[in-house]
């Protein structure tokens, strides 16, 4: 029999785990995916927003790999410092898949990044998203004008949950401190700047037009802004997805003001030099005016814009973190692999993979993960004959359990969604996330009562 180890429960690590279960021709393989959160699916429960439910949706087809019979879900289980080691991992599987993600955010790296009122927009999403390490509260409070630097997806994202009323937030599974904040938030001009033009924008186009069927919110586009891109006046040789994108700002900037409560403003041609400081907090971005250099990059102009913001949410991309026990490329954040073979100073080491995130880098979409784990799974079950040679516990989690942890199986999971069912009800509303550790685990350790 083969045991695997696979740390991580987000797209990547359920995908690892589908792989091996369908593709293994190794009689009897067993999947225990491990997550240091007491709920699985990642970044689809804590990245996607609240308010795209179709997306979200994706956790049925995640939960009916973790439901099969030959995987077991352990939540709660940290690898690495103050948990499992990963040296631990490897005499308990007989291969172990690492899908952990890009844990941090990249920085500005400008003057005042670290004035109060600025955050990542990870920060934001985490806090909107119930992530139980989410500590923060305050993000709109006080705030009428809020700067959103970046224009891929994730900037779309936060931009939209700051534009959008508590009667479109309500349905949603927001935590309630959230949603009350949120619907009582002032905040009515919200840019969202990119140091490029609109061509070479990262979201897509369905999330950009989402922007502009928000109800209580009007896109104010400046043409003569737009137009500093060479490709916006004639954006016909573009690839179909940016000329999408095009079309739809040349609409917006076309269309007549239409005096709703809250402005939405994509801004382009913009680089943040400084966040300035008003009473001890943000209260405005400095940016300097960008041109296009010809090759695809910009150049300074020396001409400075601020703009006003009590709230300055950062979306520049995510970063991967060292893992303890592991090799890492601090230059590209993701940890040395061959298709998937963790390499340790340039040798493939046999049982040890990567993938997702932590293996390409923080690029694609969610299905992005599912080729990428089953070049993964491919390269492990080629292995696999090697690989059961070696001995190993029979069972891991009886080791595991000795070593006193103590995991959130599959039935915890359950009943902490029964427990977000019952809030949203006493809510009046539906399924409700449950926002802390505290009342997570609780939900959990009622599985057994």
């Amino acid at each position: 029999m083969l045991h695997v180890a696979v740390v991580g429960s987000g797209p990547s690590g359920v995908y690892s785990a589908q792989g091996l279960v369908q593709q293994s021709q190794v009689p009897g393989v067993r999947v225990d995916v491990l997550d240091r959160l007491p709920c699985p699916y990642g970044l689809v429960r804590y990245g996607v927003a609240p308010d795209h439910e179709k997306i979200k949706s994706l956790q049925n087809n995640l939960r009916a790999v973790l439901e099969d019979e030959r995987v077991r879900f352990l939540g709660g289980v940290e690898v690495g410092p103050g948990g499992v080691p990963v040296a631990r991992l490897r005499e308990l599987y007989h291969a172990v898949i690492y899908c952990v993600g890009a844990a941090t955010d990249r920085h500005l790296g400008v003057p005042g990044e670290d004035l109060p009122g600025s955050w990542s927009a990870t920060e934001f999403v985490s806090w909107y998203s119930a992530h139980p390490d989410s500590v923060t509260d305050g993000f709109v409070l006080g705030a009428r004008s809020a700067v959103v630097i970046g224009v891929g997806n994730v900037a779309v994202d936060v931009t939209r949950m700051l534009a959008r009323g508590a009667a479109e937030l309500n349905p949603t599974d927001m935590p309630q401190p959230a949603l009350t904040a949120l619907a009582a938030s002032k905040v009515t001009e919200i840019s969202m700047v990119g140091r490029r033009g609109p061509s070479q924008a990262r979201f897509t186009t369905k999330e950009l037009r989402e922007l502009g069927a928000l109800p209580d919110a009007e896109v104010v586009v400046d043409p003569e802004e737009l137009a500093l891109d060479p490709a916006y006046l004639d954006p016909a040789d573009l690839p179909a997805a940016q000329r999408r994108n095009v079309e739809v700002l040349r609409g917006w900037a076309a269309a007549p003001p239409q005096g709703l409560p809250r402005r939405i403003r994509p801004r382009f041609f913009l680089r943040p030099v400084e966040l300035l400081a008003d009473g001890g907090r943000v209260g405005a971005v400095r940016f300097e005016r960008t041109l296009p250099d010809g090759h695809g990059g910009v150049t300074g102009t020396g001409r400075y814009e601020d703009i006003e913001a009590q709230l300055v949410l950062r979306s520049v991309g995510y970063r991967g973190v060292p893992l303890e026990g592991l090799p890492f490329d601090a230059d590209r954040g993701t940890v040395p692999h061959l298709a998937g073979r963790i390499l340790r100073d340039g040798a493939i080491s046999r049982g040890e993979y990567v993938a997702g995130w932590i293996k390409r880098g923080p690029t694609g979409v969610i299905g992005t993960n599912r080729p990428c784990a089953k070049e993964t799974v491919t390269s492990l079950l080629e292995d696999a004959p090697v690989l059961v040679r070696r001995d190993v516990p029979e069972d891991p989690l009886a080791a595991l359990r000795a070593e006193g942890l103590r995991p959130v199986e599959w039935a915890g999971w359950q009943a902490i969604e029964r427990a977000e069912a019952e809030l949203g009800a006493s809510l009046g509303r539906g399924v409700v996330k449950l926002p802390d550790w505290q009342s997570l685990l609780a939900a959990a350790r009622t599985a057994g009562a």
